[in-house]
């Protein structure tokens, strides 16, 4: 269920490579690629980060704020989809610079399409 290590180290390096600063992960489990995020992004960087179980992200919340990024991290709890339509609502099409979904394998589809839109060129 978590993202395996080498995994990991490619989206690390990915987020580096594109200098993302402003991302959105859906499915955070325990947090190990949020983590990942967090340390690759800039210090002035946002993480978006969308999972309807609060009580598995706070398993490693304690590693993340011993890692000194939990200010780069906007946690909220509801389905991802609704809270995709509202940015899309809100003018937020084209801002958001990497998208990570490990959640709800079923949605993948209705995720791709409004990250299509979230994401910027090169996203």
């Amino acid at each position: 269920m978590a993202t395996a290590p080498d995994a990991g180290q490619l989206i690390s390096m990915l987020l580096k490579l594109i200098n993302a600063k402003k991302t959105i992960e859906i499915g955070v489990y325990t947090g190990y690629s949020l983590l990942l995020t967090a340390l690759s992004i800039p210090s002035d960087g946002k993480i978006l980060a969308i999972d309807v179980n609060r009580e598995s992200y706070e398993i490693g919340l304690p590693v993340i704020k011993k890692a000194g990024v939990e200010h780069k991290i906007d946690f909220t709890e509801p389905k991802a989809l609704p809270v995709l339509d509202q940015l899309l609502e809100h003018g937020n099409a084209g801002s958001f610079d990497f998208a990570f979904i490990d959640e709800d394998k079923l949605n993948y589809k209705n995720y791709h399409e409004r990250m299509m839109k979230l994401l910027k060129v090169g996203g």
